[in-house]
């Protein structure tokens, strides 16, 4: 029946109108070339089908269906002419792929031969479109895998299974994709549905792949037939290829692998092909090939792996074939990988003979063959070695990990020195799979490569580390000092000193005996820092520091021997510790290294014992079983009392930017120390820190701040102890905790030492890390709660953020009969929004959303207990409403900062339960926020203006659109005010507002006078759309990705909505244009605006003025500047000898200077030349150097500006800014209508060469207009040209 529902819904998806477009869609991909065929035939079809049946009086079921369409087959394919009408053809071979596979297996069976027959011509025709192809093959997929195993042993020659195989063998190396596609599909549903036999294999599984390697075998012999030097280049043939081997791999994928009879002619054909240069076809071979191996990973078909690669072995390629060996070999690479797999054993036993035959191709000239074998016996070494064979091996086992190390000696003979670089790698392998095995199986290998990196001319110094640096953490570093001694004290000759070790060793020493370290380094570190001593406090010398930096290379070496060392009860003894300790106290820059050292001793101890499960790998524990950590870590313990002692005393000592090391070592130790011991420390620790706390009281103000004045000083006693207060608080039993909370209690209402205060607030969160602690919590959190409120009106600003991380702590653990506490510190916690330090303000968001999730879940507030509440207020129910009414309470505020902190905190927890309010409560906050819109607070304002942007973004749109006519005017009324950057929030918001809501929506609301933002808006919107759609798709990419990354910088959705997405506005240059660009912002804040005002010289230009707007210009005005009138210019200047203004006084006085508009004196004009001789002369020239126009100016940063002007003949100037400016000269003459003398010999045109250094210079004589006489610089310059006047233009006064 369920069978019969799933046809029947598939029928019905055709016949109903509402999923005709789906499929139409399908249809118009199908017909590319017929686009006149349509869903509708097959649904009439159908339609027809069912009336026929209703007519008969039979049911819908898939066998009537199945009777009613090979009846219309016959009809509509003809055995000799194909199909007769194509459409109807396609229809019904359609929907009869559709019905088979409901059709029973009988009636399929007995209907095979005839469904064949009239399906053969739709599969051989030429002229068949895919659609009908690709629906007959799914016909024949259903029929074929119905058949049982008789059918199958019919032959080829007679209508039956293995004749539709050859069919569907064909097509699946049909040129067009989708046809392939279908029949490789088929192939492959068929070849994994065998009949009930004995078989591993189907039965038409050899016919399939015979068939499937011809074709490839004839292909190749094809591609190689016209170019026997280059075979396979013939890239012609290349896509037959491909196609061929598609064939071969779906083959083999259905097939379990690939039948054995037909495995060694394959593996031949597929090496050939390997070698050829095209790359799409090498990756096909090797998927074939991966393929293959993983179709014999299980253990049906593993039978067959051993003859294929015996099969791959005797196909053994050249030895210097570089096209055909390399991919042989990764070939065996991956068959002997799957090999360890299912034969572990018995691969392990081949692993010499393998690695000897293909460290052979090591020694080869072909780098490719080199790299190739290399990886080859990298992938033996990690694949093939059992885990057994090192953790528990046998004598069979030993044997051939000898056999394994004397190859591995061999590698690095004469013989392969050119693949040196890939030996290296061999070993390092080596060394990583053999572990502590590896001696004394490769000791020889340490000393040849020890003894080669020592040798200054080896160029492969940093290979032969990284070997070295594997060797010490597989047989550790004792075995390798044994092999390469430092020799560093006293090196002899032929045992050079390697101190190149100690680095190598630093990185590298890992899980081995500590008491190496003591017998070996220890001494050594005496030894070498007795000669720094002896140096006494004379100048340190080079080898002085180099002693110094071989001490702390010594000591760097300890956390290395301290991770899961192997002798922990031996070597960490009350000696070592005792010298640990004199090391922390005295050598203070060997403090991290002692300490880290201390702090994997336990940490690493500890790991091994938080595995899971009770199996233990000695292989990735690194040979420490959970019951040797469990005995380290109880050794350990017995010195933690004396060791803690010590690192409390040199923490106190410690600066504090360089405590961090010591609190963890601190705290590693507390997480094993005894609870006696705990208990001991803890009543000391608080002892100090009362004793303390009373000292710091008794002290003075002044004393105070002058220990404050010291730079690097040492913090307070009482600081120092809260901090080792603090790190002990979560090891503590539960009986402390009265006299943590007692500590707490006489600290925080102290405001005269805000950091200490501040490390009590974090006492309550780092008790929440523990589950003793949160219990605690739990039991005392009314009298917690009673202390943060007696203490909010001494909490110091620096403490504000951890105060507020104490209070989440009891919010966190608030039950829900005491969520008076809620409303008591609400007020504070809103106020914190409006917070300067910004990780103040998130904790206080924070806490918002922690206190409304906690009144969503509900309880019982107790308004009597509230404080400044009446004794008989009514209890209250706890919801997320009630909680959005608190918070609104402070919009009654008497400050404005408290309502914008109010303000503030509603848009974050708007944000966060948006989605859980009523409708109503999002209505009357809207409504409410558009009041506050009006207030002339800028403060208040511009909270408003974050709230509505939420709004606007993220409530539903039936909410909002409402208020549109509130909010529009009233936004746009700060859109003029341009403080605190309103102007660029309000464009923002209005562009959200149209994005969501349309801007006919917007505009309707919007002011007549403001409307000019929303066309503007329009048009950059319009014009961003067009510059995407000219740049195209690259663009497109490109500005999401900057999207991406501008909402990369936020670290939270809230931050996002209120700050995100407004770089575009803030970006542009104040203008009334919007530019969504980042680029075109930044180009017009460079470029600046581009609108000019041309103003009168005497008054300034009156922009109320109607006829203002003949005076504004969108391009650079030219200034004319008209000669004198009456030979005075306009405007007059008097200065005296110091450049100072002078206003009044005498106009003959000797010592003012009267300047002119073009910057020349009036001495000037009286005939007193600069630089003439005389005193006029002389004050002229000092004037003209420094005020006149050519003077040496200073732009911007104080650069030295010359002079650009060059006179030409109509005095055209360019100035520095590119204005240009042509300053015209009328001569007087006696008739007053002359042509001035033409440029030339003689000519009165002064050409300013000043910039040249080596121009000719010469003087030349001419009138002015103003009847001064001019001395210019310039060439040929003279008096007025032949027939003209003496007048010129010239540098004078005009």
């Amino acid at each position: 029946m369920e069978e019969t529902v799933s046809l029947t819904e598939k029928l019905e998806k055709i016949k109903s109108p509402k999923l005709q477009n789906q499929r139409e869609v399908q249809y118009q991909r199908s017909y590319t070339l017929r686009p006149s065929l349509t869903p509708e035939q097959t649904a009439v079809v159908l339609s027809a089908i069912e009336d026929t049946l209703k007519s008969q009086n039979h049911d819908f079921t898939p066998t009537a269906y199945f009777a009613a369409l090979l009846a219309l087959l016959s009809q509509a394919i003809s055995a000799s002419k194909g199909p007769v009408n194509k459409e109807l053809a396609t229809s019904i071979v359609y929907l009869l792929d559709l019905v088979t596979p409901y059709v029973p297996t009988p009636i399929l069976r007995s209907k095979f031969s005839q469904i064949l027959t009239s399906l053969a011509p739709a599969l051989t025709h030429q002229d068949i479109e895919a659609p009908l192809l690709r629906s007959s093959v799914g016909c024949l997929e259903t029929l074929l895998v119905a058949q049982d195993a008789g059918a199958w042993t019919l032959p080829q020659t007679q209508i039956g299974p293995r004749r539709a195989i050859a069919g569907l063998l064909v097509l699946a190396v049909d040129h067009r994709p989708k046809v392939r596609k279908r029949s490789h599909d088929a192939l492959i549903k068929v070849l994994k549905s065998p009949p009930p036999s004995p078989s591993l294999d189907h039965p038409a599984a050899d016919m399939c792949a015979e068939t499937a390697l011809h074709n490839l075998n004839d292909l190749v012999q094809l591609a190689g037939k016209k170019h026997k030097a280059r075979a396979y280049e013939n890239e012609e043939h290349h896509p037959s290829l491909m196609h061929a081997l598609q064939l071969v791999k779906s083959i083999a994928a259905a097939s379990g692998g690939w039948p054995t009879k037909k495995m060694d002619s394959l593996c031949e054909c597929l090496l050939n092909i390997s070698k050829s240069s095209n790359e799409y076809l090498t990756m096909a071979v090797f998927e074939i090939f991966e393929i293959i191996f993983a179709g014999m990973a299980d253990e049906t078909t593993s039978s067959k792996l051993p003859r294929l690669m015996e099969v791959i072995s005797d196909l053994r390629p050249s030895q210097n074939d570089s096209q055909l060996l390399p991919p042989w070999i990764a070939i065996i690479s991956r068959g002997y990988d799957v090999s360890a797999q299912l034969h572990p054993d018995e691969t392990f036993q081949k692993l010499p003979e393998l690695f000897n035959m293909f460290s052979g191709f090591l020694a080869s000239m072909s780098h490719n063959i080199r790299i190739s074998a290399s990886e080859c016996l990298i992938s033996f070494i990690t694949n093939c070695i059992p885990i057994t064979a090192i953790t528990e091996p046998s004598v069979f086992d030993e044997k051939i990990l000898e056999k394994l190390g004397r190859e591995a000696i061999d590698l690095l003979s004469v013989k392969y020195q050119a693949a040196w670089m890939e030996v290296f790698n061999v070993i390092f392998a080596l060394f990583d799979a053999l572990k502590w095995r590896a001696t004394p199986l490769l000791d020889d290998v340490v000393k040849t490569i020890g003894e080669l990196r020592s040798n200054e001319s080896f160029s492969g110094k940093k290979e032969a580390d990284n070997v070295l640096g594997k060797a010490i953490e597989a047989v550790g570093p004792e075995v390798v000092l044994n092999i390469l001694p430092l020799n560093l004290l006293k090196p002899k000759a032929g045992k050079p000193g390697r101190a190149w070790l100690l680095p190598i060793l630093r990185e590298h020493v890992i899980n081995t005996n500590l008491m190496n370290f003591r017998l070996e380094f220890v001494p050594l570190s005496e030894s070498v820092y007795q000669k720094v001593i002896d140096n006494g406090t004379t100048e340190k010398t080079i080898e002085v520091k180099i002693y110094e930096t071989l001490v702390s290379q010594i000591w760097a070496l300890l956390p290395g021997y301290c991770t899961l060392p192997l002798d922990v009860t031996e070597a960490f003894d009350q000696t070592f510790a005792e010298l640990l300790a004199n090391l922390l106290y005295k050598q203070t820059d060997l403090r991290a290294d002692v300490c880290k050292a201390l702090q994997l001793l336990v940490d690493t101890n500890k790991e091994i014992l938080s595995i899971e499960g009770t199996e233990e790998n000695l292989l990735l524990q690194r040979r420490i079983t959970k019951s040797i950590a469990k005995r380290n870590i109880e050794h350990l313990s017995s010195f933690a009392g004396n060791i803690l002692a010590v690192l409390f005393n040199v923490y106190s000592q410690t600066l504090p930017q360089f405590r961090g090391y010591i609190l963890q070592c601190i705290n590693a130790y507390l997480s094993i120390t005894p609870e006696k011991e705990l208990l001991e420390t803890f009543a000391r620790v608080t002892g100090m820190l009362e004793a303390a706390l009373a000292e710091s009281i008794a002290q003075t103000q002044a004393e105070k701040q002058k220990q404050n004045q010291s730079e690097n000083k040492m913090p307070p006693t009482s600081h120092t102890l809260m901090d080792l207060i603090i790190t002990l608080s979560i090891y503590l039993p539960r009986s402390s905790f009265p006299t943590l909370f007692s500590l707490a209690a006489l600290i925080l209402p102290q405001s005269s030492d805000p950091q200490l205060q501040k490390k009590a607030y974090k006492l309550l969160p780092r008790l929440a890390t523990s589950s003793t602690g949160v219990l605690a919590l739990q039991d005392r959190n009314a009298e917690l709660q009673q202390l943060l409120l007696t203490s909010a009106s001494s909490a110091s600003a620096p403490s504000r953020r951890d105060r507020l991380a104490a209070i989440a702590v009891i919010t966190s653990y608030l039950p829900s009969t005491s969520l008076h506490f809620i409303p008591s510190i609400l007020s504070e916690v809103v106020i914190s929004a409006k917070e300067v330090n910004e990780k103040a303000r998130t904790a206080a968001f924070d806490l918002l959303v922690l206190m409304g999730k906690k009144m969503a879940k509900g309880g019982t507030i107790a308004q009597s207990q509230i404080p400044h509440m009446p004794a008989d207020a009514p209890n209250a129910e706890a919801t997320l409403e009630e909680f959005f009414t608190m918070v609104s309470a402070g919009l009654a505020g008497s400050t404005p900062h408290m309502i914008s902190a109010s303000i503030t905190a509603l848009s974050r927890i708007l944000y966060e339960f948006r989605t859980e309010l009523p409708e109503q409560v999002l209505e009357d906050l809207v409504s409410t926020m558009a009041i506050f819109l009006d207030s002339n607070n800028r403060e208040i304002v511009r909270s408003v203006l974050g709230f509505i942007k939420i709004a606007v973004i993220s409530l539903p749109e039936n909410i909002v659109r409402p208020r549109l006519e509130a909010l529009v005017p009233n936004l746009m009324g700060w859109s003029h005010e341009h403080r605190a950057r309103f102007r660029v929030k309000v464009k923002h918001i209005v562009e959200r507002m149209i994005r969501r809501f349309g801007v006919e929506a917007v505009e309707r609301y919007c002011p007549e006078a403001d409307k000019k933002l929303i066309h503007n808006i329009r048009k950059s919107k319009d014009r961003s759309k067009r510059r995407k759609e000219a740049s195209g798709d690259n663009v497109d990419g490109e500005i999401d990705a900057k999207q991406k990354t501008r909402r990369g910088r936020f670290e939270s959705e809230f931050d996002e909505a209120i700050y995100g997405s407004g770089s575009d506005a803030e970006n542009s240059d104040g203008g009334v244009d919007i530019s969504d660009s980042d680029d075109e912002s930044k180009t017009r804040q460079r470029k600046g605006g581009k609108t000019y005002i041309v103003e009168d010289e005497d008054e300034p230009l009156d922009l109320l003025d109607r006829k203002a707007l003949g005076n504004i210009s969108s391009t650079k005005p030219v200034r004319f500047k008209s000669g004198p009138t009456n030979g005075k210019a306009r405007t007059k200047a008097k200065i005296d000898l110091d450049g100072k203004l002078v206003f009044g006084g005498d106009e003959n006085d000797a010592m003012m200077l009267d300047f002119d508009a073009s910057g020349n004196t009036g001495n000037a004009r009286a005939g007193e030349e600069p630089g003439d001789g005389s005193l006029e002369g002389g004050i002229n020239a000092y004037v003209d150097a420094i005020r006149g126009r050519d003077a040496v100016q200073r732009g911007r940063g104080g650069r030295l500006k010359f002079s650009n002007r060059k006179e030409k003949a109509d005095d055209m100037e360019v100035d520095e800014d590119g204005e240009i400016r042509r300053e015209v000269t009328r001569a007087s003459s006696n008739n007053g209508s002359k042509r001035t003398g033409s440029a030339g010999r003689g000519g009165g045109v002064a050409r300013g060469a000043r910039n040249g250094k080596d121009q000719r210079r010469s003087f030349s004589s001419g009138r002015s207009g103003g009847g001064r006489v001019s001395k210019n610089v310039g060439r040929g310059g003279g008096k007025g040209g032949r027939g003209g006047n003496r007048d010129g233009i010239s540098r004078g006064r005009r």
